[in-house]
């Protein structure tokens, strides 16, 4: 097992790394990303396989589950690289993890034609934290697509990949949809939450693929969206609350999903 050292800030391969973990735009460029931290690295090798980079700490070498990593990644073409623990710090927004990154490329999926099997579809869902529960939740109900309208956070954010703990490499994403195109192709009901709504999800036969439609924060779905879905639907809730979150409704409407088709 080879690992390389870098001690500078001025290191040319630093100075890319860095602007992986502060820039979006830098990320969307070279399309990659980070990995932050012990758990979604082992996802990453569990399901895809080695990434091209691996940077540690030098604490971080201490740790039994790091050099099981290090190990795994020393065995292929992978890269190692080790640094100070100031210069990680620097790279990393985990406070009080265990110091380890991957660098990854992230996925371009190519667009299937038609909606045919159960998906998400998101209009401008913008808190990374949201997003990343909506795929965990996705992926945990058994959902392999999710649809992002331009507007949404990028997937492949640091923030959204924390919180989606290891299920983007799960699920196909697709990003910069044309969400409106994609509904008028869908081969199967597209269901739009709306606190507006008459009809509840419960009243919906959810045994059959879906798609569901959620929308912003602050404005829910999109008004044209809306009038394309095939359900508007509600979650009633009994307490003196206006709505839920979304990552909440989601969770509440994907479960409810499985209840139904795993019932019988």
């Amino acid at each position: 097992m080879t690992l390389k050292t870098i001690s500078s800030r001025d290191n040319p391969l630093y100075k890319e790394l860095k602007h992986l973990a502060t820039s979006s735009q830098a990320r969307r460029k070279a399309g990659r990303t980070l990995l932050d931290g012990v758990h979604l690295c082992e996802a990453y090798l569990q399901q895809v396989g080695m990434p091209p980079l691996c940077i540690v700490s030098e604490t971080a070498l201490l740790n039994s589950e790091v050099t099981v990593i290090l190990q795994e990644c020393g065995n292929s073409e992978t890269q190692s690289i080790v640094l100070p623990d100031a210069l990680f710090h620097a790279l990393s927004q985990v406070e009080h993890g265990i110091d380890i990154l991957f660098v990854i490329d992230t996925p371009e999926q190519m667009e299937p034609q038609r909606l045919v099997q159960s998906a998400v579809l998101l209009d401008k869902v913008q808190d990374p934290g949201n997003f990343g529960s909506i795929v965990r939740s996705a992926a945990a109900a058994g959902i392999k697509q999710v649809f992002c309208s331009p507007g949404t956070t990028f997937a492949w954010s640091p923030k959204v990949l924390r919180a989606g703990m290891g299920a983007h490499f799960l699920i196909e994403i697709f990003e910069n949809v044309d969400l409106e195109a994609l509904i008028k192709r869908a081969d199967i009901p597209v269901i739009a939450t709306s606190s507006y709504a008459k009809k509840r999800i419960y009243d919906l036969d959810l045994t059959q693929p879906v798609a569901w439609l959620f929308g912003h924060e602050g404005q829910g779905v999109a008004e044209h969206l809306l009038a394309l879905s095939t359900h508007q639907a509600t979650i009633p809730h009994l307490g003196a609350i206006e709505s839920l979150n979304v990552a909440a409704s989601s969770a509440v409407c994907f479960f409810e999903q499985v209840r139904q088709q795993t019932s019988k």
